[in-house]
């Protein structure tokens, strides 16, 4: 994804704004089209206020002088006093609430209080920031659990405030990354709404056909053959990548046995693909090299980065971990030393110690969690992923470089919305934006 500092002489045609902004993720998409600046952003914790700020260019402001240029505003969104709308008017906002309690990560429905606490109700800012910014489009993104969340009437309430404040929704639904090429099984609720006086019926319909089809990858042959953690690393379509393969997956044969190791034809087993033909496996590998170009990963192995914030160092594991991880191969867990010295806590969660696949797009990328939950290595003789790989399945640029603690870095990488999918929503909402305001 080519990706360029804010500051940039580069002609704009939607401005944008976005609240709850984390290091940017969202806004990233947006930005990497050529057809958004970012007007302002909002968000309250001090490390991805600095991460948003170096990456984009923005100075830091606090809340409380909003709005003041364009500028990333730390605080509070509850603090900031969005009604003089003539001094920062945007076509678009962009938002995603914190999402914790409506996460099904956190359990079953009474562990997720939802919109029942402080942080589950932080819907009701962003509403508040329509009301006054009166922008002719919005896009909201939240966890899938927000839609089950208290049987369900959290994320009616939520609808129906969109409705209250003007806007129809024109898009609502789970949307997987790996089916825009995300080397990433990532489902994240995409609410989009467009303000009232600008919606007809054929308005809405295109809005609706152009966003289904887009984000559920049926203009390309990602949904079928997704982008794998092995490409993502090795910055090289799969073809390329037999020898690399047969390399790491022989270091498991002591623990799967002797086997015949090939990248094309495994993939297409552990992803139950039928081709219909060669040739459309060939365009999809074709599809594969294009996105590593465009993603900036084209030649360029994670393994042989180097970079200033941190992210590229292997974190350090004890002892313990790193030899039960050798009984743990690709797409495997915990479970499977249950019984044995390695034996750990955590029956019934797949997330804890669970290796990636070469060939199959990761699990969710998470935020927050103890032992066993940062995302492991495919290799055998790796452990824990550093920050930069989990970076790459998340599709940030090997440009954007992080602020904060590792732990903060961390939150910044599983919190946010891969860039990728961002910028496939920001092409519809470009797209659609076009046509209201012709």
């Amino acid at each position: 994804m080519e990706y360029r500092q804010h500051s940039d002489a580069r002609e704009y045609i939607f401005k944008c704004g976005s609240l709850f902004s984390g290091a940017g993720g969202l806004d990233l998409g947006f930005w990497a089209t050529g057809s958004f600046s970012i007007e302002f952003a909002v968000e309250i914790l001090k490390a991805p206020v600095r991460t948003y700020s170096r990456n984009f260019g923005l100075p830091i402001y606090p809340v409380t002088s909003f709005p003041n240029g364009q500028a990333v505003y730390e605080g509070d969104v509850e603090a900031v006093n969005f009604l003089n709308s003539t001094a920062c008017s945007v076509d678009v906002l962009l938002g995603g609430p914190p999402c914790q309690d409506f996460s099904v990560v956190r359990g079953p429905e009474w562990d997720r209080q939802g919109i029942r606490v402080e942080r589950g109700r932080l819907y009701l800012q962003f509403i508040r920031a329509l009301t006054a910014l009166k922008p002719k489009l919005f896009v909201f993104e939240n966890v899938p659990g927000l839609v089950s969340a208290n049987k369900g009437w959290a994320y009616r309430a939520v609808l129906e405030g969109f409705q209250e404040a003007g806007w129809t929704v024109v898009f609502a639904d789970i949307v997987d990354s790996a089916f825009v090429g995300v080397p990433q099984k990532r489902k994240r609720l995409i609410v989009v709404g467009l303000r009232r006086d600008l919606v007809n019926h054929a308005t809405f319909n295109k809005a609706y056909q152009l966003f289904r089809d887009r984000l559920s990858g049926r203009d390309s042959l990602f949904s079928k053959y997704p982008l794998t953690p092995l490409e993502a690393f090795e910055g090289k379509p799969l073809p390329l990548l037999e020898e690399r393969y047969k390399e790491i997956m022989s270091e498991y044969e002591p623990i799967l046995g002797t086997r015949r190791w090939s990248a094309v034809e495994d993939y297409l087993a552990v992803n139950r693909i039928t081709p219909s033909s060669w040739k459309e496996v060939e365009a999809a590998f074709e599809e594969h090299e294009k996105l590593l170009k465009e993603l900036g990963w084209l030649g360029k192995r994670v393994a042989e980065l180097s970079l200033p914030d941190g992210t590229t160092e292997r974190p350090r594991e004890s002892p313990t971990v790193v030899e039960r991880m050798k009984y743990i191969p690709p797409d495997g867990n915990h479970e499977l030393v249950r019984g044995t010295a390695w034996e750990v806590e955590g029956r019934g969660i797949s997330l804890i110690y669970r290796r990636l696949h070469p060939l199959k797009p990761a699990y969710t990328v998470v935020a927050y969690g103890g032992g066993g939950t940062w995302g492991y290595h495919y290799e055998r003789s790796l452990s824990r992923l550093t920050h930069r790989e989990r970076a790459r399945l998340q599709t940030f640029p090997d440009s954007f470089l992080f602020h904060g603690t590792s732990q903060e870095i961390r939150a910044q990488i599983g919190e946010a919305v891969p860039p990728l999918l961002a910028k496939k929503i920001a092409c519809v909402c470009a797209e659609i934006l076009s046509e209201v305001s012709a």
